[in-house]
């Protein structure tokens, strides 16, 4: 397949803000778009990379990243400068599409969240989504999807998107979770506390079955009957509503010794890395069908070890296969018995694995570029 011209494709990758001041930290969404910008400003066939905005909220200096490093333009100032418009945090219209193909743009719908996991549970169990206003573009000229939620989802996006779905780089950057804890001591990195009890973190989401906190207490829990005295406290995000609201969360919760023995709190919505430079010695974890995610990467590249069934990234952190509390009792138990003595070390490992998803890495570039050459040398659909 011959190159496309040195720098030539100007793109545009979708966001859909909400407020004027939308925070990067309530979803991974924003933070997606803006290391994708990243990674394919990296690919010798790219001219310029802007973040497009769907929504009619207005574009101003109060967001939270840089926009001299990250342009951010509405849908109507880019829709005419733009190669390719990669569709993400932001959906555009039948005619907003008809637009940008009368101008022979290409449409890429990139995936990147467990799309068929919310629709099946939306369906289920009365969570409202989209209603009866559904909108599925029928044009895209790609689909591209991240390689966590292809096992789960790819036939659902392929079918309902009219194109066949394929696996494209994860890719993340250090740069919002330096940028949020250069203000912390050791700018928020870990650092030994030279005391034998333990602050555990577990921080799922706590919206889906993919990324709950039950897996982790159990493993809090088994780790506690073997080793008390090496657990100070057990902290669990995203959970006051489940422990307010939930009888049946309470009920399984009050089974544990760590909660009987009032070592457990059940708290709100914390940014990540202010509770790991405030209350965090140890980050307990649990996915399903889902196993690569920033919170796992911004977790290792501070250094805090982390304890995880991942598998798309067994490397990193401290990690436990499938939904065996008892083998991430003992990865946590091996966290509390070695990471004080080679934290460095460990920081050093964690940022060496992760580089191989940044912006910039060699074989990420090369694959986005070929991707970009093959949609470019396709006919418009």
């Amino acid at each position: 397949m011959p190159s496309l011209a040195p720098r030539s494709l100007r793109i545009g990758v979708t966001i859909g803000l909400r407020e004027a001041n939308e925070s990067l930290w309530n979803n991974g969404i924003k933070q997606n778009a803006v290391f994708l910008t990243e990674a394919l400003k990296h690919c010798p066939s790219v001219q310029s990379v802007c973040l497009v905005n769907t929504t009619e909220i207005a574009i101003t200096s109060e967001l939270p990243w840089d926009l001299n490093r990250w342009p951010t333009k509405s849908f109507e100032d880019a829709k005419d400068h733009l190669d390719i418009l990669i569709e993400l945090g932001g959906q555009i219209s039948a005619d907003q599409t008809d637009d940008i193909k009368s101008r022979g743009t290409r449409l890429i719908s990139y995936c990147c969240t467990v799309e068929y996991i919310l629709a099946m549970e939306s369906v289920l169990f009365g969570r409202p989504l989209w209603g009866s206003n559904l909108f599925i573009n029928k044009r895209y000229d790609a689909v591209w999807m991240i390689p966590q939620v292809a096992d789960i989802s790819k036939s659902y996006f392929s079918t309902l998107r009219r194109c066949e779905a394929s696996v494209v780089p994860f890719v993340w950057d250090p740069v919002f979770v330096q940028s949020r804890s250069a203000s912390f001591k050791h700018n928020g990195e870990y650092r030994p506390r030279g005391v034998k009890g333990r602050r555990l973190s577990i921080m799922e989401p706590n919206y889906d079955v993919v990324k709950y906190c039950f897996y982790p207490t159990l493993i809090a829990e088994e780790a506690y009957r073997l080793r008390p005295d090496d657990i100070e406290i057990m902290h669990v995000t995203n959970a006051d509503h489940l422990a307010h609201n939930s009888k049946e969360f309470v009920a399984l919760m009050l089974q544990l010794d760590i909660v009987q023995n009032s070592k457990a709190v059940f708290l709100g919505r914390y940014e990540t890395p202010l509770f790991l430079a405030e209350m965090t010695d140890v980050v307990i974890s649990h996915q399903w069908g889902n196993p690569l995610n920033y919170f796992y990467f911004d977790v290792c590249w501070q250094g805090y070890p982390l304890v995880h069934n991942a598998e798309q990234c067994a490397d990193l952190g401290y990690f436990y296969q499938g939904n065996d509390a008892t083998l991430g009792a003992q990865a946590l138990i091996k966290a509390f018995d070695e990471h004080d003595a080679d934290w460095q070390t460990y920081l050093h490992k964690q940022r060496q694995i992760l580089s191989r998803y940044m912006p910039g890495n060699a074989d990420i570039t090369a694959q986005y570029d070929a991707l970009l050459t093959a949609i470019m040398a396709q006919a418009i659909v």
